[in-house]
């Protein structure tokens, strides 16, 4: 694992492709985010068959192309929205761009797979579902805090089987490594990543809806802040928010851009789960030190105390039950209402926070 989050790319084949080569093809657009990278490797870990890449920028399409020597490049990217072969459209643009390219890719008649966050605004939120409902495709989005971690899989597994009980509490702690000098300009303009909450937190209330059941929630409190980078007045390096989920439970996440240089991971990423029958830590990348993996899931109830490894437990099924679910018209990998709820909670709690700091 990286010392940066942006280049977290990863790659499993414990679970069989869902496809044969050639059943899904999906070009890719957007190289803005190393997030791409991960997108890309689940897709095709699952059987998909990467035909196109397209990017203004030359010095990102040839770090692709490096990476991904069968694509070909496209001469733009009208040449994949017209492709009668492609059928999914993968693409980590900057945030603020996501949500209109995701309707022009609706538009033309193609699933899209976003990176997080998929909008900065709700306005936009509401284009993609006039987008999604006049179309009949698919918005996805990669929240790869949960989808593309095996420990935080397990979990999934264990508390929709039952394991804790009617789930009561969510804590999500989100440290990121910042690496100012490695960010692109749009990093540091909040017009275009959107907020802190916005972006990173977008990733945390999508676990607080897959973990606790709920369909939604309220927002008791927001807050963000810029503690260290007065050279960045854009940037928010400190978020932190509290809901009520509709099943009654309580959710909490800090999120930062305050990972110490130390650290040899880019983030000491950790959830906490309260059930009525017992509790969940998530250890999601490191095991703070110490040299063995991190991965892991400790899990206590009424009658032992675990410590689970999760490295090659689940794999990463939702890339394999997101091709299905595109093809099949079905939604088990994720329903559309979770993947635009997610989101615009994020933006509501931004939106608190924005107001509570003018």
């Amino acid at each position: 694992m990286g010392k940066t989050g942006y280049d977290y790319a990863p790659s499993s084949k414990t679970l069989p492709p869902v496809v044969q080569p050639g059943e899904f093809v999906f070009s890719v657009t957007g190289l803005d985010h190393g997030h791409i990278f991960g997108q890309t490797n689940g897709l095709i870990d699952a059987g998909g068959t990467l035909k196109y890449v397209y990017d203004a920028d030359p010095v990102k399409l040839d770090d692709f192309m490096e990476r991904y020597p069968d694509a070909t490049r496209a001469d733009s990217l009208e040449q994949i929205l017209e492709d009668e072969e492609t059928i999914c459209v993968a693409s980590a643009s900057i945030p603020c761009d996501r949500g209109p390219l995701g309707v022009k890719v609706l538009n033309a008649g193609k699933h899209y797979f976003t990176d997080k966050s998929p909008f900065t605004t709700l306005e936009q939120l509401e284009d993609a579902k006039a987008a999604v409902a006049a179309s009949g495709k698919r918005y996805m989005v990669y929240y790869s805090e949960r989808l593309h971690n095996e420990s935080s899989m397990k979990a999934t597994e264990l508390i929709q089987g039952g394991a804790i009980g009617d789930v009561l509490q969510v804590i999500n702690l989100a440290p990121h490594r910042m690496s100012k000098d490695a960010r692109p300009d749009w990093f540091f303009d909040k017009k275009s990543y959107g907020g802190i909450l916005t972006d990173i937190g977008s990733h945390q209330f999508e676990q607080f809806l897959a973990f606790t059941g709920a369909t939604d929630g309220t927002i008791n409190f927001a807050r963000v802040e810029n503690f260290t980078a007065p050279d960045k007045p854009g940037l928010e390096d400190f978020g932190e928010t509290s809901l009520t989920m509709s099943t009654g439970a309580s959710c909490y996440c800090r999120i930062d851009w305050l990972t110490p240089d130390g650290l040899r991971v880019w983030g000491d990423g950790r959830v906490f789960v309260v059930g009525t029958e017992g509790t969940i830590e998530i250890r999601k990348y490191i095991a703070l030190a110490r040299q063995e993996p991190g991965n892991k899931l400790f899990l206590v109830n009424g009658e032992e105390e675990q410590e689970i490894d999760c490295d090659g437990t689940t794999g990463f099924p939702f890339f394999g039950e997101m091709i299905l679910d595109l093809l099949n018209g079905t939604e088990k990998a994720m329903t559309q209402d979770h993947i635009f709820k997610s989101a615009e909670l994020s933006m509501l709690a931004q939106k608190m926070a924005d107001e509570a700091r003018a």
